[in-house]
């Protein structure tokens, strides 16, 4: 009668660690997927957003970045942003798009969570620094939420996963 017992609390503590070490593995894919719909999302937003990819007027990339120059950490960005505000909101808006794409796909998964981690830089120094608390403010937390995927990339049903198992077979 103990045996069986034992058989079965070894085949629950098996299951168990198999998931566990299915959740350590998939970890970073849920993470990947929010980011990715989120900068896919952002950037589409702007992009079709008739007010936002214009010099001046009411909800554009120029009004923003007006109201944002005396209070960022780095005035000089934003000054250098309102050089050409269109191209700058084009710039934003595409960069958040290639990084969306690319993380979704996992796709070069390190360098577009380096370009969603640098895009979310630019805007926590700028348009969100002002933010108090500062929790409240969105731009940190995404900078934060692209480090994980910068350190480990995108191993997992991604495109670089498919690539590196390609080149493993085909050397």
């Amino acid at each position: 009668m103990s045996h069986g017992y034992a058989t079965r609390e070894r085949a629950g503590a098996d299951r168990t660690r198999g998931w566990r070490a299915t959740a350590r593995t998939y970890a970073l894919v849920p993470l990947r997927v929010f980011l990715g719909v989120t900068f896919v999302y952002a950037g589409l937003d702007k992009l079709t957003d008739s007010a936002f990819l214009h010099a001046s007027g009411t909800g554009s990339i120029g009004e923003l970045m007006h109201g944002v120059r005396d209070s960022s950490a780095i005035p000089a960005l934003v000054d250098l942003a309102l050089k050409s505000p269109v191209g700058f909101g084009y710039a934003i808006a595409l960069g958040e798009l290639a990084v969306g794409i690319g993380t979704l796909l996992g796709l070069f998964g390190r360098l577009a969570a380096l370009g969603g981690a640098l895009i979310s830089l630019s805007l926590w120094l700028t348009v969100s620094w002002q933010t108090t608390p500062y929790y409240y403010g969105n731009d940190l937390a995404y900078l934060m939420a692209w480090l994980p995927l910068v350190l480990a990339g995108t191993p997992l049903l991604s495109a670089d996963a498919f690539l590196a198992r390609r080149r493993r077979r085909n050397p």
